[in-house]
């Protein structure tokens, strides 16, 4: 019996979101003016892409379809993406192609670690896929990724987003023993939302984890962010800034949803700045040390000279309770 390949043809291209191909288009708003980007193609740009691309590193700037890749790669700010690209879960807002992952890659941290020193960062922000396949959710690839760019450089600052770490027992632990800078995990949307946005999430747990991390370590700057347009209230939005601070976050984050594609969830309202300056008011009145909210606003934008903000906020507030 011979078998007859056909070389000829291009392979079917791979499905980026298979459990999202049957649902019905949704329509696609027209941005407002306010949050329109320019394409981006800076020498900066370009070199920093070149240096991703040399080390094999997977970025959430360029899987998530981020509005503010241009500004940040020109300036050389990235947020590497580890574990590979591959998420295990669907949620309706994100870009990041879901399905099987592939094994880790032992070079990773290394890599992660070059890039780093290359691009010469002073904070770097390391996030991941959802790894529901191991054992311990990607805990342990975390810590080698961050030991690898603290022996690297130094004087590096280190902010972590990590998945929630679903049902995987002592991962949060073994991350925050690690002592990264900042510990960011994202509640993305208000609780009422979470079934059809971020079905395989749990919305007190995702708290749990942020008020876990200040148990285990008080010193440890906590965050977390949300993004608005998907149909939440303004009260449940308040309601969400209550329940971070009693678990004692720091940092808070909040932008506009942008949807990417007519299979994602669609965008129910575009939150005008004036809407945004009103809520890092009232963030700012409950407590935050520090808030980020505008259109553009994502977790990791700015985060270097945030972190800056954060710290010299923390001292001050201690100065004063001393004084």
């Amino acid at each position: 019996m011979v078998t007859i390949l056909d070389t000829t043809k291009d392979a079917p291209k791979r499905v980026r979101h298979p459990e999202k191909a049957h649902r019905p288009d949704t329509e696609i708003k027209r941005k407002p003016e306010w949050i329109r980007v320019k394409a981006p193609t800076s020498k900066g740009y370009l070199d920093t892409r070149k240096i991703v691309k040399d080390n094999n590193l997977v970025t959430v700037c360029e899987e998530a379809g981020c509005p503010n890749i241009g500004e940040c790669w020109d300036k050389k700010h990235a947020t590497f993406m580890i574990m590979g690209e591959i998420c295990t879960r669907a949620c309706a807002f994100c870009n990041v192609i879901t399905g099987r992952p592939n094994a880790l890659d032992s070079e990773e941290p290394a890599n992660v670690a070059r890039a780093v020193a290359e691009m010469g960062l002073n904070h770097v922000v390391i996030t991941s896929v959802d790894r529901d396949d191991l054992a311990d959710g990607g805990a342990q690839h975390f810590v080698e990724v961050i030991r690898a760019i603290r022996a690297a450089t130094p004087a590096t600052t280190i902010e972590i987003l990590t998945p929630d770490f679903l049902r995987k027992p002592g991962a949060l632990e073994t991350v925050v023993a690690a002592k990264p800078d900042v510990f960011n995990h994202n509640l993305e949307t208000v609780p009422s939302n979470y079934l059809t946005v971020r079905p395989g999430a749990r919305y007190f747990h995702s708290i749990r984890l942020l008020q876990r991390v200040k148990e285990l370590d008080p010193t440890m700057f906590t965050k977390s962010g949300i993004m608005v347009g998907l149909g939440e209230t303004r009260n449940e939005v308040l309601q969400l800034m209550d329940d971070l601070r009693v678990a004692d976050v720091d940092f808070l984050t909040i932008g506009q949803y942008l949807q990417p594609t007519r299979k994602h969830h669609e965008v129910m309202d575009f939150v005008t700045p004036e809407q945004f300056k009103s809520y890092e008011t009232t963030a700012y009145s409950k407590g935050f040390l520090m808030v980020s909210a505008s259109p553009l606003t994502r977790s990791s934008h700015h985060a270097g000279d945030d972190f800056a903000r954060l710290r010299a906020a923390r001292d001050a507030k201690m100065a004063m309770a001393a004084g």
